[in-house]
């Protein structure tokens, strides 16, 4: 099994479940983290990742940590630093649309966000509200762009993008896409080598389905249009993701693999979650 890791925890992405994930398989193989210096959940975000934000860290001892996974803005060469050079790097990406409306809810207080009644409201005039120059501007723009390291206001032209995407490929070794968290998983456990119960999870952050309803068509299309590089990210390595899983695993065996996961996470829920209610099927995690 691979023990040297970096996750990029790309915000609202089912990602906290993810980190659980790696935090008891990093617990049972007593592996060291890369906790954020003087506690926190963050690793010194919005700010571009630095070497100097992990607890323990020194640029006097080749010190390297195995598992490096809390929210941080990727800034590859100072993750080098504080990992070991056979790390997997890998992320989650969601789809713009619903990252956004989820982000619209959980960060209401952001200055972008924070005068407007409704999401509708913000993207019929975004400029009005949204200021570049704040720094809680990714919030409200291209959120997985800004968490990948990159400029959320940045030029949309295809040689652009395709720079972009070149970029991540080349950073990281595999993407998963939380809208198929279930596949996402058995494609994580083909990857590091790891056992099926090291993927079984119970969602985490999980927004109740009464606080969402469904986008009319024209304030989608005006959502992917603002958020056009995530929009970019996301279709490019909702691409690559299926066509991984069937270069490395195939469909017929992933739709056994699936079953397997599901029937061990019912499993496991009878026993680990006697009288918290019942589990059921959940809607993507937040």
């Amino acid at each position: 099994p691979k023990t040297d890791i970096v996750f990029l925890k790309v915000h609202k992405s089912a990602s906290s479940t993810v980190m659980n994930i790696l935090f008891r398989f990093g617990e049972t193989h007593n592996l060291t983290f890369a906790f954020p210096q003087g506690g926190g959940f963050q690793l010194y975000y919005p700010h571009h990742f630095l070497a100097k934000f992990v607890q323990g860290f020194s640029p006097l001892s080749p010190r390297r940590f195995n598992i490096l996974c809390h929210h941080m803005r990727f800034l590859q060469p100072e993750v080098q630093k504080v990992v070991p050079s056979s790390a997997i790097y890998f992320s989650i990406l969601r789809n713009p649309v619903q990252l956004m409306e989820s982000s619209f809810v959980y960060y209401k207080g952001a200055s972008a966000f924070s005068h407007v009644r409704s999401l509708e409201e913000f993207l019929s005039q975004p400029w009005r509200y949204y200021d570049p120059a704040s720094g809680d501007r990714h919030y409200a723009r291209n959120l997985m762009t800004f968490d990948f390291g990159f400029n959320p206001d940045g030029d949309v032209s295809p040689e652009r993008v395709q720079l972009m995407l070149k970029a991540i490929e080349a950073s990281f070794d595999f993407l998963l896409i939380s809208e198929y968290f279930d596949e996402s998983m058995v494609l994580l456990k083909e990857m590091l080598c790891w056992d099926l119960d090291s993927v079984v999870s119970f969602p985490l952050n999980s927004r109740d389905s009464s606080t969402k309803s469904p986008l009319p068509d024209s304030v989608v299309e005006k959502l992917k249009a603002w958020n056009r590089l995530d929009w970019e990210i996301y279709t490019h390595f909702n691409r690559t993701f299926w066509e991984r899983l069937d270069r490395h695993i195939g469909r017929e065996r992933l739709r056994r693999e699936v079953r397997a996961l599901r029937r061990r996470q019912a499993e496991l829920a009878r026993a680990c979650l006697q009288g918290t209610g019942s589990v059921g099927p959940k809607d993507i995690q937040d």
